[in-house]
């Protein structure tokens, strides 16, 4: 069995966790981090706004992108201590949400942790990219809470009847 667990900052250790009560002993895990594509060129156009495209030595594009990877390996190497057992380790660069379902293709099982509003049930408790993530995995998900799951007080009402279409509303009543 090869497991994909998502590692994101704030939210990897629910889904080492996660391997820990679910998977087999015997299971291949992959701890995958995905880098998004835009964060060196955000810093880079930021600075060539800024000063000019003519001072490459200054551009602090190029600094992000170390920072990025060392912030990626040590995020992975924390989940692996964590995990404690082999395991693989992925580090990807591209849109977020794409490079997790292409790196989840084959894959027995994807484990992902919420990232939206954890205060409440719902499918705010999901953010952008986990959505996607969800809507599109082509294997099986272990989607976990963080922490504690909200009480189920917290799902929000039911909406008032709205009458269905093929129903039309009874005409009112004269007097």
């Amino acid at each position: 069995m090869r497991i994909i667990v998502w590692i994101t900052e704030g939210t990897w250790p629910a889904g080492i966790d996660a391997v820990h009560t679910h998977a087999a002993d015997d299971a291949d895990i992959v701890l995958l981090h995905v880098t998004p594509a835009d964060v060196p060129g955000a810093a880079h156009s930021a600075f060539a706004g800024l000063l000019g495209r003519g001072h490459p030595e200054r551009d602090p594009g190029t600094r992000v992108e170390h920072l990025a990877a060392a912030s990626a390996d040590q995020l992975l190497d924390d989940a692996a201590r964590r995990l404690g057992r082999p395991c693989a380790r992925v580090d990807r660069t591209g849109r977020v949400e794409r490079e997790v379902v292409a790196a989840a293709e084959g894959a027995d099982l994807l484990v992902l942790a919420r990232d939206g509003d954890r205060t409440r049930l719902g499918p705010r408790s999901l953010g952008p990219a986990s959505r996607f993530i969800v809507d599109h995995a082509p294997c099986p998900l272990l989607l976990v809470w963080p922490e504690p799951a909200p009480g189920i007080t917290t799902i929000p009402p039911h909406p008032p009847h709205a009458p269905h279409p093929s129903h039309p509303p009874d005409p009112p009543h004269h007097r």
